[in-house]
């Protein structure tokens, strides 16, 4: 039903504590995938010793070196069902978590508009059990534009997106640069289609020091193609109000000149 997909760099330590969450699912109708971009650590070891456990379905590839994005194109390319849940190597799930998401696919499968939805997206907490930004007052199904500038819900969230999008939107791969920003592509799936945003938590994270994260903006200065792809396509965008598009503009311009 859905393949999980785990772009990873030399996380060969933390990678067991989101092995162990999936392995207690309530619900084992998934794949594991991971895209290893190229670690030079134990990562492989540590894997394919999952693997000899079989309690999920795993599979693993290690390619050269090019950035997350680029690992989740593959994995997206090679992913076997219908829904693609991507999960950070440091982060895991609660174990009714792919029952949740399932639950609410089925509920989203029967609607007349369900060809103009692009997935299911749900709230994340850290490892605490806070939430992370805000949450809903109802569940809302509209543009990932929509959620972020109409009703102004912040925060990182759980997408779980069908496949076939993925396909059509693909992260765009930029010689010489490692780096895409997610919000690149999720606008453009938004012109396009809506996302049901359902109002429980499935997805536990954590902001690690030397994180993409937490580099974010020395990050985004090292792929100023891509970054400045993000902020012209924002500005740009007539379904935001001028307020956003005239903050999209200047942060356009300030990348320009650092970068």
């Amino acid at each position: 039903m859905i393949s999980l997909i785990t772009a990873t760099y030399n996380r060969e330590k933390l990678l067991k504590k989101l092995y162990e969450s999936l392995c207690v699912q309530t619900v084992k109708k998934f794949e594991w995938i991971v895209i290893d971009d190229g670690s030079i650590d134990k990562t492989d070891e540590l894997i394919n010793s999952f693997k000899l456990d079989n309690i999920i379905d795993i599979t693993y590839l290690k390619k050269t070196n090019g950035g997350k994005h680029t690992a989740m194109n593959i994995g997206v390319e090679i992913a076997k069902y219908a829904y693609v849940f991507f999960i950070d190597s440091d982060d895991f799930l609660p174990n009714d978590s792919i029952e949740k998401i399932i639950n609410y696919i089925d509920k989203v499968s029967a609607r007349e508009d369900y060809s103009e939805i692009s997935g299911v997206c749900g709230l994340i907490a850290d490892f605490q059990g806070n939430l992370i930004g805000t949450k809903y007052s109802e569940n809302l199904c509209c543009s990932y534009i929509d959620y972020r500038y109409k009703y102004h819900i912040k925060g990182d969230k759980a997408e779980i997106f069908k496949r076939e999008v993925l396909l059509e939107y693909k992260f765009p791969v930029i010689e010489k640069e490692k780096f895409c920003p997610e919000a690149l592509v999720w606008n453009r799936i938004s012109d396009k289609y809506k996302m049901y945003f359902f109002n429980e938590v499935i997805y536990y994270r954590e902001y690690l020091e030397g994180g993409l994260s937490d580099r974010s903006v020395e990050i985004r200065k090292k792929a100023p193609i891509s970054t400045l792809l993000y902020y012209k396509e924002l500005y740009l965008n007539k379904n935001l109000n001028w307020y956003y598009r005239i903050r999209a503009y200047i942060n356009y311009m300030r990348f320009k000149f650092i970068s």
